[in-house]
């Protein structure tokens, strides 16, 4: 039997934070986990609009439990203030979910001089968790859920030029971000078990589903060419947002899940269908470029695992 978004068990009492959870998969996530019963935090960029997402839940869950909070992964400062002020309103938390990202952005830097895609999608990710996990830890059986893409299997992760500076094209440095996404995820796994932590790490990726994630990420200024093009692929071939968002679901719900997952799509090339484990590129899987990425991350973040 397929799992869908029914089959979600009861979440009353727990804790969640979505990044990105003003629209696209982090919306549908928001909304599925807050009528499963759960309290949501949904961490957005923009305030405005993530209320206008509370109003979107409320109209389909009237009582779910929604909060905002604001958190700009491109700034390390942001990062910061928000595990704070998460820390002061909550105990602990049940599950991070690291849904938010960026796609085929002109060459662009974080307010910390990172490249763009690579310092929101995975730097700013990587600095949040590991200021949550005191929170995450204090639960009974955390997660933490970090989105990738298929797109991943295209990637590579050079640490001569991390930053695009002497080459760099916007759809490559996506998949590059997306790449480092799973290594982060893996290793974060294998380092959690070394010490003995309750926590589990798990990645999930959408298949082809339809956002509004790069009609936002490439043009923030304003549609482009491409983002009019993909809107229309997404129209045309991809399946909703709600079938997309359930692979992060699943992983962050479901009670069979293992940490070191990869969830996704059952459908022909994953490209849609309902959510189970599937793999990932040998890539991802590079233990020696993993260690090397979290050194490096933590170096450029200034943040370590506590």
């Amino acid at each position: 039997m397929p799992w869908t978004s029914a089959d979600v068990p009861e979440q009353s009492g727990r804790v969640f934070v979505i990044t990105g959870a003003n629209s696209g998969l982090g919306l549908e996530s928001t909304r599925m986990i807050a009528k499963a019963g759960a309290s949501v935090v949904m961490a957005c960029r923009n305030a405005k609009k993530a209320e206008e997402a509370v109003g979107f839940v409320k109209s389909t869950v009237p009582t779910a439990a929604l909060e905002v909070m604001v958190l700009d992964l491109s700034s390390l400062a942001s990062v910061e203030a928000f595990a704070k002020e998460l820390a002061e309103r909550h105990s602990a938390i049940d599950v991070l979910v690291n849904n938010a990202g960026v796609m085929a952005l002109p060459y662009s830097k974080t307010a910390d001089g990172f490249e763009m895609q690579l310092g929101t999608n995975h730097l700013g990710h990587f600095a949040l968790t590991s200021r949550l996990m005191p929170l995450l830890e204090r639960s009974h059986a955390p997660r933490v859920v970090t989105v990738g893409s298929q797109v991943h299997r295209l990637g590579t992760i050079n640490f001569d030029d991390l930053m695009g500076e002497t080459s760099y094209s916007s759809w490559l440095a996506y998949c590059h971000a997306k790449l480092a996404n799973l290594l982060f995820t893996f290793e974060l796994e294998r380092r959690l078990r070394a010490r003995g932590k309750k926590s589990i790490a798990v990645a999930a990726h959408p298949g082809y589903a339809s956002t509004n994630l790069l009609s936002v990420g490439s043009a923030p200024e304003g549609p482009s060419l491409t983002a009019m093009v993909t809107q229309l692929g997404n129209m045309l071939l991809a399946q909703s947002a709600e079938m997309g968002a359930l692979p992060q679901v699943y992983a962050a719900v479901h009670p069979e899940v293992k940490g070191g997952q990869y969830i996704g799509p059952d459908g022909l090339l994953e490209m849609s269908g309902f959510p189970r484990v599937v793999d990932s590129s040998a890539k991802a899987k590079d233990e020696a470029v993993a260690a090397k990425l979290w050194e490096v991350s933590e170096t450029l973040t200034r943040v370590r695992l506590e």
